[in-house]
């Protein structure tokens, strides 16, 4: 697929973070740890929002045997991966875990490079500005800019979203060989979150086409109704997708894709996206003279 940019709602905010959608791709590599399986699951479970209050209920939704359900409770906590919130109201991620995730994403060029771009974008905008890469079938976002407006998104660091349906989903898929694709989603239902999501492969690699010749995507209530987005994909020296950002606000705002306000948001995200890959060395003049002349 050449190289292009896309635009899309995707900020759903509530639902979006805590849906069952979210769960991320389980990826059988034939060298998997049980118990190591087991304790990524309690903290994702954790880290979601459950509080593990009760036992038998957590060890029930995990399937993971009560006695050692405790066992790893009281081993996370050890750790300070987690950390009780007081007497008897459950847990919450601790200092241990959130110290490891900072440094994950600090030392992540990606993160580097665009947090600047974010908020040149989100000043430009006046609109929240998020990036973020692709994990399974998932969009993790890994760094935000909101401006000092109403119009801020609740979507932060750590925060995931299905990629068929989010805008740097979108954007990044598109970037992706169809093999790989069907690869990454053969024998996994689609959720619809709108009538506009597809909900099939077929329908998704479609969509990732459309993308592909429009140059960018843009929605209106694609993701969520009352939200829209415009995201592009950011490469790296390869010319392959290493990530997306994107800008997302009121629907209304992207009802009509041809006005000028329209096409002032999609000139500064199809920008960022062309710094942004710069930085990262990337160098396809294709690429680069077709998001100039969009």
């Amino acid at each position: 697929m050449n190289r292009r940019v896309i635009l899309e709602p995707e900020t759903s905010y509530e639902a979006a973070v805590t849906g069952q959608c979210m769960k991320p791709a389980k990826l059988d590599t034939g060298y998997s740890v049980p118990p190591v399986e087991r304790a990524i699951a309690l903290l994702r479970y954790i880290g979601n929002g459950n509080r593990g209050r009760n036992i038998s209920k957590t060890s029930k939704e995990l399937g993971i045997n009560r006695t050692t359900l405790i066992r790893l409770i009281h081993t996370l906590l050890s750790s300070r991966m987690i950390e009780e919130i007081e007497e008897g109201a459950g847990y919450r991620l601790g200092p241990g875990l959130i110290g490891l995730a900072a440094q994950a994403i600090h030392s992540r060029d990606i993160v580097r490079v665009t947090q600047p771009i974010l908020e040149t974008l989100s000043a430009e905008t006046g609109l929240s500005a998020h990036m973020g890469i692709l994990d399974g079938r998932d969009i993790v976002y890994l760094a935000r800019e909101a401006p000092n407006t109403h119009l801020v998104s609740n979507m932060h660091a750590g925060s995931r979203l299905p990629a068929h349906a989010s805008s740097i989903g979108r954007a990044i898929l598109s970037e992706m060989p169809e093999d790989d694709i069907r690869k990454l989603f053969q024998g996994h239902t689609l959720t619809a979150l709108t009538d506009k999501t597809p909900v099939s492969v077929d329908q998704l690699l479609e969509q990732a086409h459309q993308d592909q010749e429009l140059g960018y995507a843009w929605s209106s209530g694609n993701f969520e109704r009352g939200i829209g987005s415009c995201g592009a994909a950011i490469l790296d020296h390869s010319g392959a997708p290493a990530g997306g950002l994107n800008v997302s606000g009121p629907q209304e705002l992207f009802a009509d894709s041809k006005n000028e306000d329209a096409d002032r948001v999609r000139e500064s995200v199809v920008k960022a996206a062309r710094d942004a890959s710069i930085a990262l060395g990337f160098t396809g003049s294709r690429w680069l003279h077709s998001q100039q002349d969009s």
